[in-house]
Order: structure tokens, then sequence, then C-alpha cells
């Protein structure tokens, strides 16, 4: 037996190994999830969406433009950062030894209470302001992005909440802004060259760790504090990237504004789905270990035909 197939062999062992530990309702949720973040098919959406291919619109955004979406990317950021950070209940001591009042059985953080909508009428929420930038272009981004990335984070606590993640601590409440940089595909200039999911998560995982900490040990939190600063922007230069593809799919001049919000719905879905494979990967790590699920992930993304 040649080497290659012992090496072929070993890793379909490995394989088997990897998956055997996981329930077929749970390995089920696995494929689906690695499909969701390895295969995220943005790009198709958004073309199918604009009615052109993405690199027939094009790739590369005037100057102008590009700063623009990095403005308005970083302001989104920022939004969807205190959003989540005002969904920790506040129990500490405050600075000077004023004690903040506890919140009471059952009371619900921001994201709880915005999850009272379904993912439908927040598919519809963004419809609604994408038709807006669809119809005045560029003008509004700054308006309309801090508006559909807040109804995507919505989203995406709901989807974490029924995954069985609690968004009312600093590292739950900061996984649901961290879909946002799952989202998409490194690239130069941005920090975050890697594709892969779980590498992704390896670059950003000491800032997320200090602005956990960070959030965890603080009563009244500063948003201007470093840790904070941090990881909105590492969040914000990967979240940029799919921006720029939506706003060049936005930017199809007979597009208008059914457009808008077609090229909207796709963008909600692309993170839908995200979250989605993101909270089940969490999920799913909680019941088996992170290790094991690793394993289980690399396996299924082997069988993939995934790199």
């Amino acid at each position: 037996m040649s080497d290659l197939t012992l090496a072929h062999t070993g890793s379909s062992v490995a394989a088997i190994d990897a998956t055997a530990t996981l329930s077929d309702e749970d390995l089920a949720a696995l494929r689906r999830a690695v499909r969701a973040l390895e295969q995220p098919g943005l790009a198709a959406r958004l073309s199918a969406a604009a009615g052109a291919p993405l690199d027939l619109i094009g790739r590369s955004l005037p100057a102008p433009v590009a700063d623009a979406v990095a403005r308005s990317t970083e302001a989104a950021m920022r939004g969807a950062l205190r959003v989540a950070l005002r969904t920790l209940p506040r129990t500490q001591a405050a600075a000077g030894g004023t004690e903040i009042e506890p919140a009471s059985p059952g009371s619900a953080g921001v994201l709880s209470r915005l999850m009272k909508s379904s993912e439908a009428s927040h598919k519809a929420m963004a419809a609604l302001s994408g038709a807006v930038g669809g119809a005045f272009g560029l003008a509004t981004l700054a308006v309309e992005l801090p508006v559909s990335t807040t109804l995507m984070l919505r989203s995406i606590a709901q989807i974490a909440r029924e995954e069985g993640e609690d968004i009312e601590t600093p590292e739950g409440a900061l996984a649901c802004v961290q879909v946002f940089a799952l989202g998409g595909r490194g690239g130069s200039g941005t920090g975050l060259a890697e594709s892969g999911y779980f590498a992704v998560r390896t670059a950003l995982a000491k800032t997320m760790s200090e602005a956990a900490r960070y959030a965890g040990s603080k009563a009244l939190l500063d948003e201007a504090a470093p840790a904070l600063i941090r990881f909105s922007a590492q969040i914000a230069a990967r979240f940029g990237i799919v921006v720029s593809q939506k706003v060049a799919a936005q930017a199809v001049p007979i597009l208008g504004a059914l457009g808008g919000a077609a090229v909207n719905t796709a963008f909600m879905n692309h993170f839908q789905s995200t979250a989605r494979g993101h909270f089940t990967i969490r999920r799913l790590e909680r019941a088996y270990g992170k290790e094991s699920v690793r394993a289980a992930y690399d396996a299924e993304k082997a069988l993939l035909g995934i790199a």
C-alpha cells in the first residue's frame, strides 16, 4: 500500500472518528453550517438581485466611494456594538462606589427586547431601507447602512438565542457582532486575509476576549475604551468588504428602489445564514467540546472538497 493511499485512509478514519461523536441531528446541522460558512455565495445573491454579475458591475469602487463606504461601515459597527453592549445587565458597582440597580429577574436587555420581530419582518424592514438606498444612491449610505446593520443585528441575536446562546453575557453579545466579520472573504489591507471560518475566529479571538473582559468588568461602559475600539475596527475591516459589494450592486444605473430592496434582502439573507452557521457551531462546541467540533468541521470541509 502506497504512502498516498495510507495518508488518504488515515484522513478518512480521522473524519469518521471526528463525526462519530455527534448525533445524527447535530451532524446534519454541522453540515449545513459548514456550507453556510465556507460557501457563503454572497456575490451570487447580489448578482441575482442586481441583475448583473458583480465582476461586470466592477470590483473596485472609486476612491471617494470607497472612503464613504469605510466611514459608513465604521459608524455602523460602532452603532451595532453600542446596541450589543446595552444588552448586558449592569450589576457591578460603578466608579465612585455608586451601585447600578441590577436587572430584575427575567428582564430583557436591548437585543432581547428587539427580538420580538420575526426573521421575515426583519427582511421586510431591511428591504425598505434598501429601497431608500436604491432610490437615492450613495448619498443615503451613511443613514441607510446603520439602519440595515441594526436590523441585521436584531435578526442575528434572535438566531443566537434560538441556538441556545446567552446574549446577555459579554461573550454572547459580542459573538452577535462578530457575525459581521464572518460574512465575507478577506483582502489586502484588511489585516484579516484569512477566509476560513475558524481562521477568522482565531484572528479575532484576542481582541474579542479583551473586549469581553472589559465589558464584563465595567458597570458603565466607555465606548471609546481601546479594547472596544480595536474590536469594532477589526469587525469593520471585514464587514467593509461585503458592504463594498453591496454598494457596487446597488450602483447599477437601472436598479432603482425595487432593485435596492432586493439587494438589501439578499444582504440580510446572507448574514442570517452566516449567523445560523456560527451559532450552530458554538452550540455544538458547548455540547461536544471545541476540539471535537473543529475536527468534525474539518472533516466535513474535506468531504465537500473545500481547502
